[in-house]
This record gives C-alpha cells, structure tokens and sequence, in this order.
C-alpha cells in the first residue's frame, strides 16, 4: 500500500503538455506543489511534456516507478496495467471511467484489469476515481482543481471517499477550516484498493489523527469491520458521511458505485457496535472532525459543564446536551457555595451564568472553571461569552485564563463559543482551543468527544463470543417450530417443553403426560404465522379442551391452507408469563447475518422500535443493543411488574449470532416470537420459532 499513498516515484500515463487537461494536472501538481521524487510523464507522441523528459511507454522510461497514475480511455488503460504489471510497477491510480459503473461490458474489463495487477503484484487504486494525495509528502496525483491554487496544510485529518466529488469538497473544506490533512484518497468503483484498505491504511499511519469517510455501500463486510476495529484501537476516530438513507438515495448509491447499500438501521447499528460516528449533515461531519482532530482529549465522562454569559443559551445548551445523552449536573452545594462567593447574583448550579459582571471583572472565568473542575467533578466544559470574543484585550484574557486551568486540569476538553475576529479565534486555535460560534453545534461536537471515548474503552474489552459446537447442519427444506427450537436449543437458547403429535388424541395424551395448562399449535413449515389461519390455542385445562382444539386447528388448516405440508400439532408447555422479547436474524447484503432485538407487540409493529447488531458479538454488546430500544424501561421494574432477566436475554442474543455466523450462508432467517423473559435471574425460553434455510426443498 506504500507504493500507492507514499510512493518514491510516479509516472504519469497519459500525461499532456495541456496542465489543464486531465492528463496534464497530475503531472503540473507534482511539478509546481514540490514532489520529492522522479516524475515520468508517458507520451508516445512527445519527447517533453511540461518541461519534463517524456517517454514513449512505461517500458521505455529510464527507471522504474512506484506508482503510475493512468488517464487513459478504459480499453488503454487495461492495456496500461498490463505495461506496468511487466515493468515491475506496485501501484497505479486509475482516473479512467467506462468500467463496471456502466454495465456489464464495462464490468468484464475492470475484472481482466484486476486479474492482470493481482497475477502483477500490484494495487489498483479506482477506476473511475479523482485519484490520492499525500500532502506530507506533496503527492497530488489527482486531476482535481480543488489543489489547482491552494494547497491544504500537512496534519492530522485524513479523508476516504468513495465520491471523487465529494472528497474533493471534503478536502477544500478541511483546508478552509484550518485544519490539516494527512491522506486523501477516493476509491471510485474500489476495483482492488477499496474504502476499508484506505481505512485501514490511515488507522495504522502514525501522522493521522482521524479519519473522514464518505461511504455509499460496504463491498466487503470483513475488511471493512477489521478497519474499523483497527482504527478503535489505535483511538483514531472515524467520522462517516454515509449516503442512502431514502430509497432513491440508495438507488443512487448503487448505480454510482456498483455496490449494495443495504439496510440503512443496519449501517447505522454497524457504525455503533464499531465504533464509528455518523454524521447527519455536512456541518456536523466537520464539526466533530475539527473537535477530533484539535481536542487534546477526548470526555471521558458524562458530566457536562456550562458556563455562560446568558442564561438562555444556558438552558438552550442543556436541553441540547440531554438530548445527546450527555449529563448537565447540578453543582454540589459546596461547589455552589464557592462560586455564590464571587458571584452573589448568577445562577450556580451549571449551568453557571457569569452574567455582564464578567467584564469587569474578566478573571471570573478563570475562577468558575477551577470550581466546575476542582469541585464540580465536571468531565468537559463548554463556555459561550456570545459577543465577548470580539473585543480584543477581553479575548486575550479569557484565552491565558483558560491555558492555565487546562495545565491544572489536563485531560478535560473545553470548547470556547463565541463570535470572534479570524484573529482572536487564530490564537485560540493556536493554543489548542476549539472555538464554535453556535452553542449547540458545540454540544454536539462535545458528545461526539464523549461517543468516542465510550468506543475506544470498549476496544479492549472482554466480551467473548459463545462459542457453539457439534450444530446439526441446517437441513436442505423447510423445517416445522419443533425442529427450528431443537435446533435453537442445541446452541444453548432456552425453550418450552414440547412434543408434537399427530392427532388431536394423541395431543391430548401428551397434554396429560405434560400437564396442563398447554398451548396447542399448528406443525406446519408453510404456516409462519400461524394465529392468523386460528393455528393456536392458548390457556388448554383439559384432555377435553385439547382434543376439540386440536380437531378445529387441523380443519382450519386444511381450509386455510390446502396446499401446506401438515406435521402435526405442537404440544407445549404454557410458559410462566413474562416480558415478550423478539429476536430475528436476517441476511443483509453489505453486512451478512444481522441479529434484531425488540419487545412484542405494539412496540415492534407499530413503532418499529427494534436495533440491531452485525453478528457475532458477546453478551457486553447484546446488552448495548437492548439498551438503545426506546422502550427499555419495561425490562426494568416497571409500574408494579418485576425487573426482567436481562442477562438471560443479552445470552440469548449472543447465542443467536453466533448460530448465524456458524450456519453462514445456509441460513436466510430465523425469528424468535416470542422470547419469554421471565423475572430477574429466572432466564428467557422460546415460545416459537421460525428458521427458513437458504435451501427450501421446494416448500
């Protein structure tokens, strides 16, 4: 991956005397933005190409290089790669289109492209791609005019796009925000070198700090789960744009990258379980990665302070904190106390409003944080001073104030909110401090702080996965509810006591054996749902109820349903009541086997109040999924109902993706519905169960 983003040196295919061209910016950006290396423009029509020694082919070129950058129509540029696989070159960026974004003509070339730089040895960054950049090492092998004039200065912030477009813009607009950049790379239609080789790549680059992605779909689930958890680990936070979340978006998405997008909730569940922040506009993608990339720390708590020169952004900056789910404490009285001494007439609980006294006497601010910090127990401070910021001797004061409480408090981000002058909030920035003008963009940036510092703690955490061994195969066909919960059973999922008979007389001699009350059930493969034919009968107190329920559930069948293979009747033990729980598996194209959870009834059909996880994951994770439904509060003791078991239902979850992972491709969907979550410490049982094979055998 080297001789792609760091390449010694670059030959440009397809370079024109023209700097406007395609072909001739690349070749104008390494000569006029200082590339430290060989440049070798390849021109079979020109001995020179922008005061450079061309030469006729790849072949013929003095030397060979790292990298060729190929701006070439699409069958020349296959026939590029092909030079360059023979000369020995690693790397080559393609700005060519007409591959597999076009159709399927198009598709075939870009696979004999790829075939050819594999049997090579070497990466393909593209086709169809803006190229890359390296601004540490001045490589802009590129045709965009975003680098044209003004070039961003070398820092922390790198950026992966899969939108030439859009990276470009990201890269311009990190420039004009005064931030830094590392690598630049757009991935095109990802023929080799994809969005998660990039990922991955910035993850382990020491010179990045964090990493902004523009992603329309996931190509491959693996490598792009293991840059993600690459990039945890080294505390390297990743902020996505992802496009696709209206059906015409993802369309969109598709045709423009040739990749599946998948389920918009499973993306934004996946960026969750690893870590990733999604931003939901371009401000707020730019504002998290400005906080992240100047931040000395990230919030290692939830306890937010507000210091405010008005008490209405006080109260506008709280609500936006609650509901970001970060915390807006009230100061302990003895911390109170402390700032009633200075401040006999503000509010002191926090938030804190310094009110206009502040410009007499600037050093309260510097006082306030020592008592937020020093006795607040406070984990972050946000401080607005609205017009404050403009005046300069003001500015310069609150800025000395606020370097010696963060020397005294390190460890603890500060964000400064005020309208100021390019100078003043320059010395800011220079000083480490992240300015904002709008207080709740503030917040936001300071919950993201919070949000990756919750995920980089999980990166080491010890959350082991079940692990399941000696699972029955799936069979070929349709399975009935007794076989799908056998099967659940045998990765350790608790279900009901059953048997299945087949007769309403032989139900009721099971029922008698069992014990009564029983829950009778149409045995049917081709019956998922099986209430809405009259396929179960609840609350059987007798051999008589049993036998005459049994006798209507087979007659409805057989009318309701004439073409279904019939098994039988399930017999089953009518479970302790408890929470209803739904637990599905479902096989999303970016991501493979998808576990959901949600609570029954209302709450799943109606609100569709469900999250999910990408399998597998251990029981710590299950119980982040269970977290994050909006009805979480009926597991907990709730208006005289018991505390819920909620261990036996993370174990059940966890259980259930790693059957999935283990069944892989041979699993379509499993839906457990309902899971009985019985009180505290008395577990979860399956009630019913559906799992549908890949292979259906015709039913």
């Amino acid at each position: 991956m080297d001789a792609v983003f760091a390449p010694r040196s670059v030959a440009v295919i397809g370079a024109s005397g023209d700097p406007k061209r395609i072909g001739g910016r690349p070749v104008d950006f390494l000569i006029r933005h200082g590339f430290d290396g060989p440049i070798l423009p390849i021109n079979p029509k020109s001995p020179q190409v922008q005061g450079l020694a061309a030469y006729p082919s790849i072949s013929e070129a003095p030397t060979t290089p790292d990298m060729a950058v190929i701006a070439l129509p699409a069958p020349l540029a296959v026939q590029a790669v092909e030079q360059c696989a023979a000369r020995g070159v690693r790397g080559a960026v393609i700005f060519s289109s007409g591959f597999s974004e076009v159709d399927a003509d198009g598709a075939a070339l870009q696979a004999r492209m790829v075939d050819i730089a594999r049997e090579g040895g070497m990466r393909l960054v593209g086709p169809n791609c803006l190229g890359i950049a390296n601004v540490r090492h001045n490589l802009y092998a590129t045709f965009t005019p975003g680098v044209e004039k003004h070039l961003p200065k070398p820092g922390g912030v790198s950026i992966v796009s899969q939108s030439g477009a859009f990276g470009s813009y990201c890269m311009t607009l990190v420039r004009m925000r005064g931030l830094g950049v590392n690598i630049w790379a757009t991935t095109g239609n990802s023929c080799d070198v994809d969005f998660a080789d990039a990922v991955a790549y910035c993850a382990q680059d020491d010179d990045t700090r964090v990493i902004m992605g523009y992603l329309e779909g996931a190509t491959d689930r693996d490598r792009l789960v293991e840059a993600l958890e690459m990039a945890r680990a080294r505390e390297k936070p990743v902020v996505m744009m992802k496009v696709g979340r209206s059906a015409v978006g993802a369309e969109a998405a598709q045709s423009h990258t040739a990749s599946l997008a998948g389920a918009d909730a499973v993306y934004d569940a996946a960026f969750r379980q690893y870590g990733v922040y999604r931003a939901q506009s371009v401000d707020e993608m730019f504002d998290v990665t400005y906080a992240c990339a100047e931040s000395g720390s990230m919030m290692q708590g939830d306890r937010l302070g507000l210091v405010t020169v008005s008490g209405g952004v006080g109260v506008l900056m709280a609500d936006e904190a609650e509901k970001l789910e970060l915390d807006v404490p009230a100061l302990p009285d003895h911390a109170q106390k402390k700032l009633k001494e200075v401040l006999p007439f503000a509010g002191v609980r926090n938030p804190v409003d310094v009110t206009a006294q502040l410009v007499n006497q600037i050093d309260l601010l510097e006082t306030n944080m020592d008592v937020l910090f020093g006795d607040g127990e406070i984990d972050g401070a946000i401080i607005f001073m609205s017009t404050v910021g403009l005046v300069a001797d003001l500015n310069e004061a609150i800025r000395s104030g606020l370097e010696r409480i963060r020397e005294k408090y390190p460890g603890r981000p500060m964000l400064f909110c005020s309208l100021t002058e390019p100078e003043g909030r320059a010395a800011y920035e220079k000083s480490g401090f992240i300015v904002f003008e709008e207080p709740t963009r503030a917040v936001r940036a300071m919950a993201a702080l919070r949000y990756f510092a919750r995920s980089f703690a999980r990166a080491g955490e010890n959350d082991p996965i079940p692990e399941l061994s000696n699972l029955s195969p799936l069979p070929d066909g349709m399975v009935n509810e007794i076989e799908a919960k056998a099967l659940l059973a045998e990765a350790g999922i608790g279900i009901v006591h059953e048997t299945l008979a087949t007769t309403p007389e032989a139900a009721a001699q099971a029922a008698q054996e069992m014990g009564f009350p029983v829950v009778l059930k149409i045995a049917s493969p081709d019956i998922l749902h099986k209430s809405d034919i009259g396929g179960v009968a609840l609350d059987l107190r007798s051999v008589e109820d049993v036998r005459a329920a049994g006798a209507r559930i087979l007659k409805l069948a057989s009318e309701k349903m004439p073409d279904a293979r019939i098994d039988g009747l399930v017999v089953a033990e009518q479970a302790e009541p408890g929470l209803e729980a739904i637990l599905g598996v479902t096989q999303d194209p970016a991501f493979g086997p998808v576990v959901m959870f949600g609570l029954g009834g209302v709450f799943v059909e109606a609100l569709e109040d469900v999250s999910f996880r990408v399998a597998p994951f251990g029981p710590a994770e299950a119980s982040r999924m269970i977290d994050e439904i909006r009805s979480r509060k009926l597991l907990d003791a709730f208006r005289g109902a018991p505390e819920r078991d909620i261990d036996a239902l993370a174990d059940a979850l966890a259980r259930l993706s790693a059957f999935a992972v283990q069944h892989g491709a041979a699993l379509d969907t499993i839906d457990v519905n309902p899971l009985i979550v019985g009180a505290s410490g008395q577990g979860a049982v399956a009630a019913d169960g559906v799992i549908i094979p890949t292979e259906r055998g015709g039913h």
